[in-house]
Formats: structure tokens, sequence, C-alpha cells
């Protein structure tokens, strides 16, 4: 498999900023925040459900550098909703929760780049990732963290009426 249950993060579960406090607190990975915001689908649902309140969206410094960085690739390919993404990344940043996740003391996953999506869920208290990577996937139940696909989250915990 590649990946284990080892340590978790040196240092305690941060409590983090932004909004007050709702039942679940969400990691939702790169892949997934970028395909909600630039081509909709169930990540867009995703990104739409935190908008209207149903969870908290957690985000670490670390996520905050990949979004951007990705958003900025994205943008150079779609021009035009390049200045829409930048502002979506501002509220994102004014009210999700941002938590100092402090680097896992061992690799977790197959990709060690997924594991500061670990890191921010396990700071903050989060019960869940969505992402679309399948090695991130494979270690769900690290830490009592649930590892979702876009679909499995939309599926659990956003019903269509």
């Amino acid at each position: 498999r590649g990946c284990h249950d080892g340590p978790a993060p040196e240092g305690s579960r941060g409590s983090g900023q932004g909004r007050a406090p709702r039942t679940v607190k969400v990691v939702v990975d790169t892949n997934v925040f970028i395909s909600g915001v630039f081509f909709g689908g169930t990540p867009g649902r995703i990104l739409s459900a935190w908008a209207a309140g149903r969870f908290t969206l957690v985000l670490s410094p670390a996520m905050l550098d990949e979004y951007a960085e990705v958003g900025r690739r994205l943008g150079a390919q779609h021009p035009q909703r390049s200045e829409a993404y930048r502002a979506v990344l501002e509220v994102v940043l004014s009210h999700a929760e941002l938590t100092e996740a402090r680097e896992l003391s061992e690799v977790v996953c197959d990709d060690p780049d997924d594991d500061i999506f670990l890191a921010a869920a396990y700071a903050a208290g989060a019960t869940i990732i969505v992402t679309g990577d399948r090695a991130l996937r494979r270690v769900s139940g690290w830490s009592g963290i649930d590892i979702l696909s876009p679909r499995q989250f939309a599926d659990r915990h956003l019903p269509r009426p």
C-alpha cells in the first residue's frame, strides 16, 4: 500500500480562525477546489454547499499556496476565468478556517505532497478530506479522518432535495 498509520503531526491541534464553527469541518484537496471553480460539476456543488454554510472549509497556508499556484497555471490556460478564480480565492481566505498545520513527523502517503491535507485536517480537527487523488484516499481512516471522493462526499453529506 505504501501508506501507514504513522504518528500524528508534532504539536497539538489548532483552533483556526474565520467563520463560527459548524458541524462538519472539511479539507478540500486542490484538485477538487480547482475543478469546482473552473469547471463546476460535483466539485462545484461542494463549493456551493460550503458557501451556503453547510460545512466549514479548513485550509492551511501550504494549501493556500498550492491553490494559488495551480490556479495561476490554469488561469493562463483559461484567462476568461482567471479573475473569477482570484476573487473566489479571496472569499475563501476571508471565510474559511485557517489552521497552522505543522508538517507531519513521518510521511503518511505515497505522495508526500498530499500530506499537507492530512496535516491541515489533523490540526483543525477536521473529520473529512475530499479528494480525487486515489493515493490520498487509500489512507482514509488515518487519525480518524475519512477521505472521500467528491461523489462520495456529495452522496453522504449533500443529499439532493
